[in-house]
């Protein structure tokens, strides 16, 4: 694999070449359990030899401890990746269960001096609001977000989970980079706007969760039974009870599609995905999060799998039937918005 590097894709127009898949790093530190924390960065470094590029995490996870366990890496290959960070969820030390949406400028200012000191670099190459406020004029909040680049500590700006208008109100402030929100076979909320405002304007679509948290792929079926009281999928909707069961079933095809092609139920999940760039005229970047060398390199074969026009026909109805919502509190997602 590290002689058959996956291929690249501009990001945002103008932008630097990275791995037409990425890696979401939030796992190495906190939301799904226990990790071994050398082994995560073997996984980095594994991932950079296959050709990914594109390292994506977030100040609010473990509040800042993950943008901290990534800085060695980051030191390491500055100039062989590109580095992406998120504001704007907010935690308090002693509510662990608090999550706020701050998108004043006072705190955007703040926010990237705080992850530029923990991340030991002097510039982000892509940075991210992570949630909306519709509070804050969106001009206000992208305006300070531009100033930043202005300034030199950041390169490129990205959004994730705004609708297609305020992708296209954002854009008219500075140019947007890239746009994050869940896409996956269980997930296609993205499809009634932003994907098609991405196309227009040019933005790089990065989606998340793009194997649905792990369901897709058969890890677990029910998330309260099997995994660890540290893992948030148990409090996700989609995940247990009779929403688990109903959801597992809607996997069948996906794996009769992966035992044709000799390849994992992950893998089919994966190239959906990738394939949504030639389906919509956009270019498509997900980043499947993963703290292990040998699931890195199942992923990054995924972008050399292409389904058959009859395949996709098989897979097309899934999201539609799709039990329970994606978090227990919608409120800060586009989809509530469009």
């Amino acid at each position: 694999m590290t002689d058959d590097k996956i291929t690249t894709v501009e990001l945002g127009r103008g932008g630097p070449q990275v791995g037409v898949q990425g890696l979401g790093c939030m796992g190495m530190s906190e939301f799904y359990g226990a990790t071994d924390e050398q082994a995560a960065r073997e996984t980095l470094e594994t991932a950079l030899a296959a050709g990914v590029t594109l390292f994506d995490t977030a100040d609010i996870y473990g509040s800042g401890a993950n943008e901290t366990f990534l800085a060695p890496f980051v030191g390491a290959h500055r100039d062989e990746i590109t580095l992406a960070t998120k504001f704007a969820i907010e935690r308090k030390d002693d509510d662990p269960h608090y999550r706020g949406v701050r998108n004043d400028p006072a705190y955007i200012r703040r926010a990237v001096e705080d992850s530029l000191r923990r991340l030991d670099t002097d510039v982000i190459d892509l940075y991210y609001m992570h949630r909306r406020d519709p509070a804050v004029p969106l001009a206000e909040s992208v305006g300070a977000m531009a100033e930043l680049v202005r300034q030199g500590k950041v390169r490129q700006l990205g959004l994730s989970e705004v609708t297609g208008a305020e992708l296209r109100e954002a854009h008219a402030v500075h140019p947007i980079a890239a746009i994050q929100s869940e896409w996956s076979l269980f997930s296609r909320d993205v499809e009634i706007s932003a994907v098609s405002a991405a196309a227009e304007l040019g933005v790089t679509f990065v989606p998340y969760s793009p194997l649905g948290r792990g369901f897709l792929t058969g890890a677990f079926t029910d998330a309260a039974e099997e995994l660890s009281d540290g893992d948030f999928r148990r409090y996700q909707p989609r995940f247990t009870g009779d929403n688990a069961k109903r959801n597992a079933a809607l996997l069948e095809p996906v794996h009769e599609i992966a035992a044709a092609h000799d390849a994992s139920a992950a893998q089919v999940a994966l190239a959906w995905v990738q394939q949504r760039a030639r389906v919509h005229g956009l270019a498509v970047v997900p980043i499947p999060g993963t703290r292990r060398s040998s699931r890195l390199l199942e992923n990054v074969a995924a972008t050399r799998l292409t389904l058959t026009d009859e395949e996709l026909a098989l897979l097309e109805p899934i999201a539609g039937q799709v039990a329970g919502a994606r978090y227990p509190d919608m409120r800060s997602t586009a989809a509530v918005r469009e």
